[in-house]
């Protein structure tokens, strides 16, 4: 079990906040750190694994055109992803009234994939948190190292902290 995700669970109660998962190169594997969490269920909702381009464009929303110009491992698809789990999320549960947060993940893990300009272990992740009716999105770019379950691993690591961090920033807004 990941601590991050312990605590991410913890912070989510304190915050009362809805949490959902948009993944792509993890294909499931930050919903299975959140699920070992006991007591995960209380804050976490849904997922959606989303492999393909045309499932990011039909369950999440994404611009089709923003794939076809940034590519699918990008931020600004990462940006859109997470925004769209968020407005999902929103769309499940429309009379809770906390707050809601997503994470996307889109990356190439390799060992096959990579480009001159997108190589392996090049991962986007994004967090978006709908508080008081105003969506906050943010994003990094990793270069992870190693074979794809070390980048893969890295990456779940990386989407929790993610997640935690711009949840915590609600401790000094409210």
């Amino acid at each position: 079990m990941s601590h991050n995700a312990s605590q991410l669970i913890e912070l989510a109660v304190q915050k009362n906040t809805l949490l959902t998962t948009a993944e792509s190169c993890t294909g499931g594997l930050v919903s299975a750190a959140l699920t070992d969490v006991s007591g995960s269920s209380e804050v976490y909702m849904q997922s959606v694994i989303v492999y393909d381009n045309a499932s990011k464009i039909a369950l999440l929303g994404v611009d089709e055109l923003l794939i076809a110009q940034h590519g699918a491992v990008s931020a600004e698809v990462a940006r859109a992803m997470a925004d769209g789990a968020t407005t999902k999320l929103h769309s499940v549960f429309p009379t809770h009234k906390g707050n809601f947060l997503s994470v996307s993940v889109t990356g190439i893990a390799g060992p096959s994939g990579e480009s001159d300009d997108k190589p392996v272990g090049l991962v986007y992740n994004a967090a978006s948190l709908l508080h008081e009716n105003q969506l906050h999105t943010v994003h990094e770019e990793h270069h992870f190292k190693g074979d794809r379950a070390a980048v893969r691993e890295q990456t779940v690591d990386a989407a929790l902290s993610l997640m935690q961090r711009l949840l915590a920033l609600l401790e000094t807004n409210e």
